[in-house]
């Protein structure tokens, strides 16, 4: 009985995501195992490469069976398999660590939003699999000394209770120390901008339409600009920042990816960015740091929402399973 009921909203929108950012993900993939020389790192993509297919595989069932097209996403139109290396292998090693990290936290949410126990068993059994990946990837990473290490705090001597307002500080007075809830936000927000920050470089070198050079090379100036907040306020309590590895872009000009996945994957990592500079801020117990993400998060939405309009002009954004137009429905009727 349970196969047999309709797929909810949430159910059919989390897998043609998932389709749509799984079909990306093998042209990059692909691209970078084309270039990479490190052959722990070779069999990681390999695995990804493998697991995104499987994932296609399975989404396209559902889709099919609940009578939905199956989204167009990405293809091999979209990736130049003999362009010149764009990063080395410390660089995709980052980049790896990133993308499946996004992966595990969207997948969670799409297990916590299924009903239907296929759909339950399905991302269950994807998050596994990433989970495994990302085990992977993180003690590569920790073994040839990539990995950038997260601040260390002192031990407490004892328990403490916040004695008043003052730990949530003022707008211009002397500041608390960081706390490791705040300072965790920073360090793995900083990480993610790191990895907008060397695609937009990336791919701006790369990109063929002028107009999205400019728009990349605008999300380059602005995540900078993130990221020297972000460390600013870091160093302030004398806590180290994660590498950010932008010498590590080559100088190669020969587009590896199509302009259509290059602006949508820095959108989408936008978008998702704007989430977790929310879910630090709701963390968050200083004033200033409240200021500095709502700030943050205005710039991003803004930047995201250009992106969105040159998608839309170009005729690259497929539209997602939308709920019936009644009021057209109607009028449809009535004529």
């Amino acid at each position: 009985m349970d196969k047999k009921k309709k797929l909810t909203a949430p159910e059919i929108a989390n897998l043609w995501t998932q389709y749509i950012t799984d079909s990306m993900a093998i042209c990059v993939n692909r691209y970078l195992l084309s270039t990479c020389q490190d052959k722990e790192l070779a069999e990681i993509l390999k695995k990804s490469v493998s697991l995104s297919k499987s994932h296609l595989e399975k989404v396209s069932t559902f889709m099919k069976n609940e009578n939905f097209p199956v989204p167009k996403g990405f293809s091999e139109e979209d990736v130049n398999l003999k362009a010149s290396p764009l990063f080395t292998d410390n660089i995709m090693y980052i980049y790896m660590q990133i993308m499946t990290l996004h992966g595990l936290n969207s997948y969670t949410l799409c297990l916590t939003t299924a009903i239907r126990k296929d759909v339950r068993h399905y991302f269950t059994e994807v998050s596994n699999q990433t989970t495994t990946l990302y085990n992977q990837i993180i003690d590569q990473m920790v073994q040839k000394g990539i990995i950038s290490d997260p601040p260390i705090i002192n031990n407490p001597e004892s328990v403490e209770f916040i004695k008043g307002k003052d730990y949530l500080g003022g707008w211009f007075d002397k500041k608390r120390p960081l706390n490791g809830v705040e300072i965790s936000g920073i360090f793995y927000n900083m990480q993610k901008t790191i990895v907008k920050v060397i695609l937009e470089l990336g791919f701006s070198q790369t990109v063929q339409s002028k107009e999205i050079r400019k728009y990349l090379q605008r999300g380059l100036k602005l995540c900078e600009n993130q990221l020297g907040e972000m460390g600013k306020t870091l160093a302030q309590d004398h806590l180290s920042t994660p590498k950010s590895w932008q010498g590590e872009v080559t100088n190669s000009t020969e587009a590896p990816f199509s302009d259509k996945l290059m602006l949508f994957h820095v959108v989408s990592l936008v978008g998702v960015a704007a989430g977790y500079y929310g879910a630090a801020l709701s963390a968050a117990q200083r004033k200033d740091l409240v200021l500095m993400y709502s700030k943050m998060i205005a710039e991003i939405v803004l930047y995201a929402e250009d992106g969105i309009s040159l998608l839309i002009k170009n005729g690259w954004l497929e539209e997602p399973p939308t709920a019936a137009d009644r009021q057209a429905l109607a009028e449809k009727k009535g004529n």
